[in-house]
């Protein structure tokens, strides 16, 4: 009897956040899930599932007044999913099962996780859980303590919890009608979710680096050494850049107070390159802070984290390489180590898919809706990076428009994923090569 071909790990990855997907939409549509009569609608339903797994944080509808808190519930509990890793999830099942891991599922595991070395996969698998959990759990204390002086106990602890999961899976869901405007000057606020969504976006091998390593910098991967790099760079360098274009802004900080707009800029710095929070309107910041935006927004964060984007990483290393180029086509370096050729090539490859991905999902968003270019491009990104913030117009996007951003926030999820885990896959050793012919470039 012939044996049915045997799935990639790539095929696994998207087909296990396609299923979760579909799922988290059947639950989101029973009545039970939206407050009033009747349930939401397929595409509402679709849509915030979508953003939800793949960890965007888009919304068509207010996530504290349309959705019950069992809705609310199924929201955070895709978002845990989705943050962790479907794969990463469904293997540890199968462990507590007591079933044993071929080296298929050993290698998508390792992957999610962000890790290279298969020797031990079930202990890394069960710390990243751990990790995860024992951050959410601190973050969700803050947020309550200071939760419990405008709302009940029980609420408090709920808002605390369901924000943590959000902040550090770098989702983007807020229970305020206004995401997090209300609370932009509030440092006891902003300040813990700003945290959980950093820890977050830096991802698991790198704390696994610090863990090993805490004292000896030297010591560190190159991994970490970058990720650390660029993140620290994107940062502080954001924050002078929203806080300088934004300063006199009516429409956003101007009517803060002098610290409250250091932090709100600190604060958009950090959640445009991947959560999705807002303290200030986005669809009132200047054009040039949008397009700064989009620039963070498609970078995203590190790699092997629940952040979107092409990761700082790839950014990284393409800047690497172009200074490279610079200096007399030499090869990329860093940290006094020379990049594989191989990393180069994944890099370009993820970096030109990605660019087309957003190139012609603005070119859609255009041709079907009256939005400008501006607009259309900022949604589009937002998506693909799965970050989740918008100039308002989401929910007018029609089913067209939303179906668009619902495609781009599965892309932008699993795409760089499936295709570094195809990348590598498929990576050999040849046993000859053709004659090489320099054509014109530039």
């Amino acid at each position: 009897m012939r044996r049915g071909r045997a799935l990639r790990p790539a095929q696994v990855v998207m087909l296990a956040f396609a299923a979760a997907i579909l799922a988290g939409t059947g639950l989101l549509m029973l009545p039970a899930a939206k407050t009033g009569a009747g349930h939401a609608s397929f595409m509402e339903a679709l849509f915030t599932s979508t953003s939800a797994v793949c960890v965007t944080g888009h919304s068509v509808v207010d996530t504290a007044t349309y959705w019950t808190v069992f809705g609310q519930a199924v929201i955070m509990l895709l978002v845990q999913l989705g943050g962790l890793g479907i794969m990463s999830a469904a293997l540890v099942v199968f462990m507590l099962a007591g079933r044993r891991m071929g080296l298929r599922r050993r290698m998508i595991a390792a992957e999610e996780a962000g890790v290279v070395n298969l020797s031990d996969v079930r202990r890394i698998l069960l710390g990243l859980i751990a990790f995860s959990l024992t951050c959410e759990a601190v973050i969700a204390v803050a947020l309550a303590a200071r939760f419990s002086e405008d709302a009940s106990l029980g609420t408090a602890v709920w808002r605390g919890a369901f924000h943590a999961v959000s902040s550090f899976n770098n989702a983007g869901f807020a229970l305020f009608s206004d995401n997090l405007v209300g609370f932009a000057s509030d440092w006891f606020v902003i300040m813990p979710i700003a945290l959980g969504i950093i820890v977050g976006g830096i991802g698991y091998p790198v704390f696994l680096d610090l863990r090993k390593n805490p004292r000896r910098a030297a010591r560190w991967t190159l991994h970490t050494k970058l990720t650390l790099t660029a993140t620290g760079i994107l940062l502080f360098g954001a924050t002078l850049a929203f806080l300088v274009m934004e300063f006199g802004n009516p429409a956003t900080l101007e009517p803060l107070d002098g610290h409250a707009k250091v932090l709100s800029a600190f604060f958009q710095s950090v959640t445009t390159r991947t959560a999705g929070f807002n303290s200030i309107s986005q669809s009132g910041l200047h054009d040039e802070s949008l397009l700064v935006s989009d620039m963070l927004m498609f970078v995203g964060g590190g790699s092997g984290s629940t952040a979107g984007g092409v990761k700082v990483v790839t950014f990284a290393v393409l800047l690497l390489m172009v200074i490279g180029e610079a200096r007399g086509g030499r090869q990329a370096e860093a940290f006094g180590r020379t990049l594989p050729t191989a990393v180069l090539r994944q890099s370009l490859a993820i970096a030109f898919l990605a660019i087309n991905a957003v190139t012609f999902g603005t070119i859609a968003l255009l041709a079907a809706t009256p939005y400008s270019l501006s607009q259309c491009l900022f949604e589009v990104t937002s998506a693909f990076g799965t970050v989740g913030l918008s100039t308002g117009i989401t929910a007018d996007l029609g089913d067209f428009g939303q179906s668009v951003l619902v495609a781009l926030m599965y892309l932008g999820r699993v795409g760089p994923l499936t295709l570094a885990v195809a990348l590598a896959a498929r990576e050999r050793d040849r046993l000859f090569t053709f004659p090489e012919e320099r054509p014109l470039v530039g």
